[in-house]
């Protein structure tokens, strides 16, 4: 039997995947992780929401949560 998932959904590639669609204006800091659902296949989102609840994320905290601080050079 061949294994069909081909992404591993670490906390780091959730995070990437997070910060990409914000960057790109597709989702906001403001909605909640759940939003992510729409551009995550949904036979993944379940290996998605797993690691989210490892991390102690819950599926209505913001996306600005998930991302973390980040780092300005310009600052």
């Amino acid at each position: 039997m061949v294994n069909t998932l081909s992404v591993q959904y670490s906390l780091d590639v959730i995070q990437e995947e997070a910060r990409q669609l914000v960057d790109r204006g597709l989702l906001s800091r403001q909605q909640p992780i759940y939003s992510l659902c729409q551009y995550i296949p949904a036979r993944e989102w379940v290996c998605v929401e797993c690691e989210l609840e490892r991390h102690n994320f819950l599926l209505r905290d913001r996306i600005g949560d998930l991302m973390g601080s980040e780092n300005w050079d310009n600052d």
